[in-house]
Formats: C-alpha cells, structure tokens, sequence
C-alpha cells in the first residue's frame, strides 16, 4: 500500500490527507528534467571583477561573463543531520520521517557526528580554512514541504571558507591542449535539506514527501571566476570527483544528491558588472553547461536590442533548451536569519588544542581528519601518467567516466600486455562501444579479466590486431565463450609456418603481375601487395612477417 503523504489543494487551501505511489515529483516552478528538485533561497555569491572570457558584441564592442555557483552535495550519512531518520532514496513517501523531521512541538536537533566530519574533510581537500569555532543559524520561510517554517543552516559563521578548486580545461581545438585554471571557494556550510513536492495541475493538489527533509547537506559555494557553462561544468565534475574520493557525498546528480544554482551577468570589460539572474537547480552536467550559454547569450541578445535585465530566479528547460522565468528578485526576501537556539557553537580541535584526556568519541580532531585523506583525483592522474606513461588527457578520460578507472587498473593487474596497449584498447575500443550502446561500464558484458586474457593472446602474437577486433565483438555480443575458445573455433590463430607464408606470397606474387611490375618501380605500392596477402591468409598472417618475405622474394 502506498504511504500517506499531505495533500494542498489549491482551492481553499485546505490540508487533507491523500494516498500517492513513490513515483516522481517536482517542485513547483522547478525544471521539468528528471529528478529536478529546488533548494529556495536568496543567493550567498557576492560577485567580483575577474579576467573572463570575451564574446564579440554587435559593433566594436565586447561582453564579458561572470559566472558563480552554488552546489549543494547530500553528504553521504545513514541518518539525517538533526535526526535519527534513515537517508534512503527509494524509500515509500512519508516512511523515513521521525518527530523531529516533521517538526513536532517539543523535539529538539542532535548533530550527526559524521555530517561534521564530512565537512571537515571537504575542506581540508579543497585547501579551506577549518573554523574551529562555527555557528548554526535558522533561515526563515513558508513552502509546503518546510514543516518547521525555517531551515537550520550556517550563514554567519561556517564550518569552513576560503579554498580553492583546480580543474583543468581543453584550449583550442585539440584535445590535448589543456590548461589548469583555480576558481575560488567563498565557503562550505552544512545545511539541512527541505522535503519534496509535486504539484499536480490536473487534480489542483500539491503532494508532500519529507523523506528528504532533515538530510545533511554541504553547500559548496564558489566565487564567480568562471566565465562560460564548459568551465562551470568541468569545475562540478572535478568537485564531484573529489567529493567520491573522499566518500563524503555520492554525488549522483541522477539522484538529486548534487544540485547546483548558477549565478549568470554580462558587462563590458572595464565597466561594473551587469545585473545577474539565478537558474535554478540544474541537475546535470550537460545541463548546466547549457543553461549557462544560453542565459548568457539572452542576457548580450537583450541588451544589445535595447532591453534591460532583471533581478530575476529562472530555470532550465531541458525540452526546449532555455531558461524560463520562475519568480523575480527585485524585492529582497527577508529570510529573518537569527541563531539557531536549540544548537551550541560547533566547536573543533586540532592537535595543539585538543584538550588533556579529551574524549575521542565527544571531539573532533582536524589534523586526525587531514591525516586519514585519501588519494585526490589530480593526484591520481599524476600517478596515473607517471606510472604507465599514458597522456594527460587519458588520465583525464579514465577518471571522468564512472568505473573506467577500475576496469583499467584491473585489467593492467592480469595481462602481461604493456600499460600504453592497455590504455589505447580500454580507452579507444572498450570506451566505443560504452558509448555507442549508451552503457554504463557496470554494464559492459566484456569483464577486465576477458579483455586481459585477449590483451595476452595479442602480445603473444598468437592473433592479429584485426583478429583481435574480431573477437572483442564476439565477446561483446556474449555466448559465454572464451577469448581463446573463439579464436580456436574460427581459426583465427597467426600463420607461424614461414614456409607455408613463403608459398602464399610466392603464388600471390604470380597472381597478380601487374602488382609486382608497380611494386619494382615504386617499392610503396608493397602494401598493396601486403595487402592481397593478408586477404588470401584470411588475416592470420603478421603484415610486418608478410612485408619480409615478399621484400626478400622481390630482390633481383
């Protein structure tokens, strides 16, 4: 049976109780793209001037773009950050809500230890400073699924600020022209995360899950130093790929647990800045890139046609491919922030200050924290190309796609092939067919340990390169079989006989005259006849065995 959820209908507004099944819902005025949700409130990026890239304007003049973000990453927690209420995605609507979520009378907050932990640990890799001392404040307003009427957050005093994110962007038209760039991080707050609606226009009812509501959120705020939606989104993914290394948020945009609100204006260089407008809750990657080119050239189109650009909150529509207007800003909200009574300052250590026969259980040590970091992913690529010799950019590649890196590793660990063959055929051949059969990795049907054992049938020259493509597809498309079970089968084995490839050219030779005669005069047209060589060996000969040969029975 379906869980019971609040029902607001529209007229009267009355609150009713009603029965819906787990299936998807949006927020009022939010994108239609799947799994949108909305996180409300006014924005905390202060823009400054920075060098960003320019776009020619109409005339003489130039725009210049100035970008911010905030991203808001679930923290990766089995209870939520007040209460102790399971965090499950899938969970029936209503079922993971304790007193506390639903904002009983009387029910008071509890800091999840390992929320606090999450947070320190952000920072410390993305070269905060850790507040020892920070404070939790409650930040007013009325929405249907905010039952307490004020979210608890951390607006004076943060839990980290001041840091920094390196990414790296492709220049030019080569893929390998990258270059690394920083944008600033103004702070990461925890926050507690809101419940989720669906507003039904049919029925004039709005639907209420709070499974969400209370989860423990970092909002990662970044200064605005971007200047286009290539940039902003290469900068998510590289803190989304930081934020999976340190197991502090799986950051499945998928699944709402990574949302970023972009802060979009255009001026000319050397002039104040434009007036910015919000698009809101951009829940993918493609996504966000997008929404940010587009709003940043309705912003010069509006201008340069004599208009003017509003204060506004929009969203993406991801059909249409633009943002709409969701509500303006022109008139400040007050959000009433005050200290939130029921929570004491945070108070962290490092070793220095950690108090004579602390409690382990009852502190929280930063250098402990800064001490357990794992491997970052800019230092992984590092290893990566020191230890294997591979491009920069295929380091880049192994770790963008989810689970590549793990496939290679595995399959380097079980073949004796060397790592740059390796590297070529997971990211050239495997990668391909991931992508023209839009399939995860998790979902490739060729294990590491297959495409090693042909990796090794290969190095061994036992088959060609192009016997080797042959059986890759035969192992894509499954049976069970093995690598060397199916060259057996098709006899696809390298003729190793030199006599018998001797004879092939010699009768390939007194075949084709008029080849050898074009040979004799030009000796590049040897690869054609390499060519109807391999082609009368079905492909089973190495061309470089076939070239010295027929070179030798060539000579005068």
């Amino acid at each position: 049976m379906a869980a019971p959820v609040l029902r607001w209908g529209s007229p009267g507004r009355r609150w009713a109780l009603a029965w819906v099944d787990g299936g998807s819902r949006h927020r009022r005025g939010a994108p239609t793209g799947p799994t949108s949700s909305q996180i409300r409130g006014q924005s905390s990026v202060v823009q400054q001037p920075v060098q960003t890239a320019q776009k020619p304007r109409k005339g003489e003049h130039k725009w210049a773009a100035v970008v911010g973000l905030e991203i808001h990453a679930q923290i990766s927690s089995n209870s939520k950050l007040f209460s102790g209420s399971q965090v499950c995605f899938v969970a029936p609507p209503n079922s993971l809500v304790s007193f506390f979520d639903a904002s009983l009378p009387g029910t008071l907050p509890v800091l999840n230890r390992r929320c606090v932990e999450a947070a320190v640990m952000t920072g410390l890799a993305l070269n905060c400073h850790i507040n020892k001392k920070s404070l939790f404040d409650r930040k007013h307003y009325f929405y249907a699924d905010l039952p307490a009427g004020y979210q608890i957050t951390q607006q004076r005093l943060p839990i980290a600020a001041n840091g920094s994110l390196t990414y790296s962007a492709c220049v030019g038209k080569k893929p390998g022209q990258m270059v690394s760039k920083t944008v600033r991080i103004k702070q990461i707050q925890l926050e507690q995360d809101s419940g989720k609606s669906l507003h039904d226009d049919l029925r004039s009812q709005t639907l209420v899950d709070l499974n969400r509501a209370g989860v423990g959120l970092l909002e990662v705020v970044l200064e605005p130093d971007l200047s286009c939606g290539e940039e902003a989104a290469t900068a998510v993914r590289e803190l989304q790929l930081i934020l999976q290394a340190l197991g502090t948020s799986q950051a499945n945009m998928a699944e709402g647990q990574l949302r970023v609100d972009a802060n979009v204006s255009v001026h000319h260089p050397g002039e104040p800045l434009g007036i910015r407008t919000e698009v809101k809750n951009l829940n993918s990657l493609r996504f966000l890139a997008k929404a940010i080119d587009y709003e940043i050239q309705r912003q010069i189109d509006e201008l340069e046609n004599g208009g003017e650009i509003l204060n506004e909150t929009r969203s993406f529509d991801y059909k249409l491919g633009c943002t709409v207007p969701m509500r303006d800003k022109e008139g400040k909200q007050d959000y009433r922030f005050m200290p939130e009574p029921n929570l004491p300052p945070l108070v962290l250590y490092d070793t220095a200050s950690l108090p004579a026969g602390a409690d382990s259980q009852q502190v929280i040590n930063i250098d402990q924290i800064r001490d357990t970091l794992p491997e970052l992913p800019s230092v992984t690529r590092e290893r990566l190309v020191q230890q294997y010799g591979m491009l920069p950019e295929h380091s880049f590649t192994l770790l963008n796609e989810v689970g590549l890196l793990e496939f290679f590793q595995n399959v380097i660990k079980e073949t004796r092939a060397e790592p740059k063959k390796v590297t070529n055929w997971v990211l050239n051949t495997f990668l391909g067919y991931l992508k023209q059969q839009n399939l995860a990795v998790s979902e490739s049907p060729v294990t590491p340990a297959a495409l090693a054992e042909l990796l090794d049938l290969l190095d061994s020259k036992a088959i060609s390169s192009a016997a080797a493509k042959k059986v890759f597809l035969e192992l894509w498309h499954g049976g069970g079989k093995t690598a060397a079970q199916i060259v057996s089968e098709q006899k696809l084995e390298l003729m190793q006989d030199p006599e018998a490839l001797e004879r092939l050219c010699q009768a390939t030779m007194e075949g084709h005259p008029r080849v050898v005669m074009d040979v004799k005069r030009n000796p590049r047209v040897i690869n054609k006849l390499i060519g109807l060589v391999r082609r009368a060996t079905l492909n089973r000969a190495d061309p470089a065995v076939i070239k010295e040969i027929l070179e030798k029975l060539l000579r005068p």
